[in-house]
């Protein structure tokens, strides 16, 4: 574990990631994070790596996405022991939803670089973070990616394309300025599965939208853009 100029009493936000045991009740066994300073200079005050022991063994899924053994989280601590800080009020991440739920869900605002990529970047042809850093650095992508999936390689990579997207807006002076931004972002113009997937959500049937009004656990961003 490193701890770099751990600066706690600052207005900041964490850069987040993890690497887990599978997708199914998934166990951290990796967790990385830089803490930030503001969007104007995202300046890393605090640097944080440290790997878990697992209840679980690792499936092959997830083996083959983090190369982590099993055997070389025996002496870690036990992944129970896994918190975010205390002071925690906004963590940002690609798909930052996996990590929150990861971490316990804790109450935290979440500010997701995947959703702003879609909403900045229309038009790619994949929006998963390596892809675009092949977007935004394609002379030293293959480079910077040889340890993607490591946390902490993950959020440095992390922290790139966030520079990239703030780049791309005006305005935005603080991580309020940015979650509502990322939150407006979640809200899909596209529908993104069915029999009418990859139409306008806009140009859905109304019986289909009152159909997906009628199911159980609907996201939470598609009922904003049903209702809209």
């Amino acid at each position: 574990m490193t701890i770099l100029s751990v600066s706690d009493s600052c207005m900041s936000a964490l850069l987040f990631d993890t690497e887990t045991t599978g997708t199914a009740q998934p166990q951290v066994i990796e967790a990385a994070w830089l803490r930030l300073s503001d969007p104007a200079f995202l300046l890393v005050n605090e640097e944080f790596e440290q790997r878990y022991r697992p209840d679980e063994a690792n499936t092959l899924g997830a083996l083959a996405t983090h190369h982590i053994y099993d055997e070389e989280l025996q002496d870690c601590p036990s992944h129970t022991e896994f918190k975010l800080p205390a002071d925690t009020q906004y963590i940002i991440g690609h798909n930052v939803d996996y990590d929150w739920g990861v971490a316990g869900h804790p109450s935290v605002k979440r500010i997701c670089t995947l959703a702003l990529a879609r909403h900045l970047i229309p038009g790619l042809d994949s929006y998963s973070q390596s892809a675009l850093i092949y977007h935004i650095d394609r002379p030293h992508a293959r480079e910077r990616l040889r340890n993607a999936h490591s946390a902490l390689a993950d959020v440095r990579n992390c922290l790139s394309l966030l520079q990239h997207l703030l780049g791309l807006t005006q305005n935005i002076h603080n991580w309020e300025q940015l979650w509502q931004l990322s939150e407006h972002a979640r809200i899909p113009t596209i529908l993104r599965f069915g029999k009418h997937k990859g139409m306008a959500i806009a140009d859905v049937p109304q019986d289909y939208k009152n159909w997906l009004l009628r199911q159980p656990d609907l996201d939470p961003y598609l009922l904003k853009a049903l209702k809209l």
